[in-house]
Formats: structure tokens, sequence, C-alpha cells
């Protein structure tokens, strides 16, 4: 008796060792009514001045803010043994944090703004990339998934360093026009993969 149920222990300790885990990423669906204080990352949607909300911060060196970022939602369930784990991914824009001050509202600066929601994008692309060739396990996956995206944060905010750094805040036209270039052709690539 006793050699069955040692049987039967080892037999239900294997099949949860074998017990299936799976991951879905998957990008949030796009919100097209912007009428909240968010918006979120839409290739075809391109940043306005009437969406920096925020009180310009007179004692700022720039002449706007824009306010975004990224982050994820985590769900598990688990069923008949296996556990899927859902990561769903979003980038956003926060309205009443950006701003822009009054007089310095140009196309010229818009644009300046609008390549640092894209570089949200780009960073954010790159986190998802990540993710999905991670080896998550069911012992690793929310470990692994904090590293990935502090990895990813801490990317993001170099680059937008970078890009506010060589292009003095869109002071140095040269410079803002090669991050231009750098930053679209990052976009085409990101479509074609």
């Amino acid at each position: 008796m006793l050699r069955y149920l040692l049987s039967f222990i080892l037999f239900l300790l294997s099949s949860n060792a074998y017990a299936q885990f799976t991951t879905v990423i998957e990008w949030r669906s796009i919100n097209t009514d912007n009428s909240g204080d968010t918006i979120f990352y839409d290739p075809d949607r391109k940043l306005d001045w009437n969406d920096f909300k925020g009180t310009p911060v007179e004692s700022s060196i720039a002449a706007a803010i824009t306010e975004s970022g990224f982050g994820y939602r985590m769900s598990m369930q688990s069923k008949n043994g296996r556990t899927t784990v859902n990561i769903t991914v979003f980038c956003y824009f926060n309205k009443m944090r950006s701003w822009v001050k009054p007089g310095m509202d140009s196309d010229y600066a818009l644009t300046h703004e609008q390549h640092h929601f894209d570089i949200t994008y780009i960073n954010t692309c790159l986190f998802i990339r990540k993710l999905r060739a991670a080896g998550f396990t069911s012992k690793n996956f929310g470990d692994l998934v904090d590293k990935i995206y502090n990895e990813s944060y801490h990317a993001l905010n170099k680059m937008q360093d970078d890009y506010d750094g060589d292009t003095q805040n869109g002071r140095l036209k040269r410079m803002q026009f090669a991050w231009n270039k750098k930053i679209d052709d990052f976009l085409d690539s990101l479509i074609t993969n």
C-alpha cells in the first residue's frame, strides 16, 4: 500500500513539473477616445498643442515638456494544469503633466515633443521584444518581467536624456534634424519588422 501511495505522489509531482506554462504578450488596444488625460500611442495620431494641458514651469529652460511612459499589467490564470500569464503593455502620454509655455508653440517645437513620445514608443517596442525573447517559467516570470522592465525603463530614460542633451532641448537645429532622421528610421524599422 505504501509503495502505491509513493508511486501516486511521484506521479502527481511529475505531472506538476510538466504542467504547461505559457506567456501571452499583447499590445494594449488603442483607445481612440482621447477625451481623458491620457493618450495611448497610435502611430497614425500625432500630438498637437491642444494635448498639452499642464501648467508651464516658468523657471524651466524647456519651451515644452512631454510626460510619457510605458507600463504593463500582468494577470495569471491556471486551469487543468495549464498556467497562462497575460502581459499587456501600453505606452502613454499624460496631458495634465505635459505643457508648453505661451508663445513657444511652434511646429518645430511640436516635432521635438512628438519625438519624445516616439522615443517612448520605440523603447516600449524594445521592451516587448525582450519579453517575447525571455525564457519564462512558472518560477521566474515575476522577477524576470520586473528585471526586463527596469532595464527597458533605464534605456528609455537614457535615450530621452541623450536626445535632449545632443539637441540642447531642440535648440541645436542641425542635431535636431539628425535625431529626427534617427527616430523616423527607427520607427520605420519597427513597422517593417
